[in-house]
């Protein structure tokens, strides 16, 4: 029976869908990531609402500066709620428990600070000034000048600030946005393009290959199993990304949702051309070997170069994100759909970049595929002991 090659590689896709889907290491997989996932959001925004709030017991003359350190706080940035304790020794026992973040004693020129372990550098610095005002207060009324009127003049002198880019105050979270998305596509693309290469070498070594090459040709085999296994690792990222999306905004943590939601729709585009880019050679390589023991011997210089672009992309990201050479490495294809779906998330992109990139990714792309299916057709009948690249490729 003659199969025409769309619906020859359409049945090698829903084998392989059906194949990968409903296996339970998929499904406890992708449960226990987002579990993770939400886990760490909690803890971030628990650990991001404790460190701008702080519980400050005040005993004794401290009292007196309860209003100074809330308004104080404010200006940096920080919350806080103040407690009378009339017993220092309570005072101690309810920091000691959690209950108080702060006691503060003595007078506000003299402050004695008690905390449990460590003392925030914001808080200790603002403290400090509340007792150096103090000071300086009293020093000036002994001078027989006025505090206010001294301060006032004090604080008219500023700096006069000029920048030459508008600062972005959303720059910490797209840059998180943007490494989350490398690590995601990191892992989809060298997660199941090893998937494909296993795949591979286990229908050689069962022999299963050549059943179904009685049905189908080799290059509509190696299409199917790409195509079938970038669709799971996709299914898989789409859901990891929208789960953390949810999760982010109904934590708080994340307040950038339409940055988010454009970085996803581009991380799918990215991750396409960058799964089929490599997954035809991960196929090739596996094509190259009988036994499952000798799978890592081939595979493992494809999953150094995507390691080390994915290694790369990360620092590059972290240490100069809008640098030449950042520019000129999102601009490889090899690199591209790890580097410049961060580089977009981060806003330094300009158009012809992201165009340029995915020409150059393409036009990559469908060389290596062509060359793959080369190898992977010579290749796939070959049993026994690993096959030479250039015999592979002479045929």
């Amino acid at each position: 029976m003659t199969v025409s090659p769309a619906k020859a590689i359409a049945l090698v896709a829903k084998r392989e869908l059906n194949t990968r889907l409903r296996t339970r290491s998929f499904v406890i997989g992708t449960i226990v990531i987002l579990v993770v996932l939400f886990g760490y959001l909690l803890l971030q925004a628990n650990l991001f609402g404790s460190a701008s709030k702080a519980k400050i017991g005040l005993t004794g003359q401290t009292t007196g500066i309860a209003q100074q350190l809330q308004t104080s706080a404010a200006q940096i940035g920080k919350e806080v709620q103040t407690t009378v304790v009339a017993d220092p020794r309570e005072g101690r026992t309810q920091v000691e428990s959690g209950e108080l973040d702060i006691l503060l004693s003595g007078n506000a020129a003299d402050l004695n600070v008690l905390v449990k372990s460590d003392l925030d550098p914001q808080f200790r610095a603002l403290l400090n000034g509340i007792s150096q005002q103090q000071v300086l207060n009293a020093k000036l009324l002994e001078a027989d000048l006025d505090p206010a009127q001294v301060m006032r003049e004090v604080n008219s002198a500023q700096i006069t600030l000029t920048t030459v880019e508008t600062p972005d105050p959303g720059r910490g979270q797209r840059l998180v946005i943007g490494l989350i998305t490398v690590f995601l596509l990191f892992f989809g693309i060298q997660t199941y393009g090893a998937f494909v290469a296993q795949g591979v070498v286990e229908e050689k070594s069962s022999r299963v290959v050549e059943l179904l090459l009685s049905t189908v040709r080799p290059w509509q085999l190696m299409l199917g199993k790409v195509l079938g296994l970038g669709i799971t690792g996709l299914v898989q990222i789409v859901i990891l990304a929208v789960a953390g999306l949810v999760m982010a905004n109904s934590t708080g943590v994340l307040t950038l949702s339409g940055v988010a939601t454009g970085t996803v729709l581009w991380g799918v585009v990215w991750y396409v051309l960058g799964f089929f880019l490599y997954a035809t050679v991960y196929a090739a390589a596996g094509s190259l070997v009988s036994r499952q023991e000798d799978a890592a011997s081939v595979i493992t210089p494809v999953t150094m170069v995507l390691t080390i672009g994915f290694v790369v992309g990360f620092n590059v990201l972290l240490q100069s994100p809008d640098g030449a050479g950042t520019r000129v490495l999102s601009l490889i294809p090899l690199f591209s759909p790890i580097l410049m779906p961060g580089r977009m998330a981060l806003g330094t992109t300009a158009g012809w970049e992201v165009a340029l990139s995915l020409v150059l990714t393409l036009a990559l792309g469908s060389l290596l595929t062509w060359i793959g299916s080369r190898i992977y057709r010579n290749a796939l009948l070959r049993t026994g002991s690993r096959l030479k690249l250039t015999t592979a490729l002479r045929g």
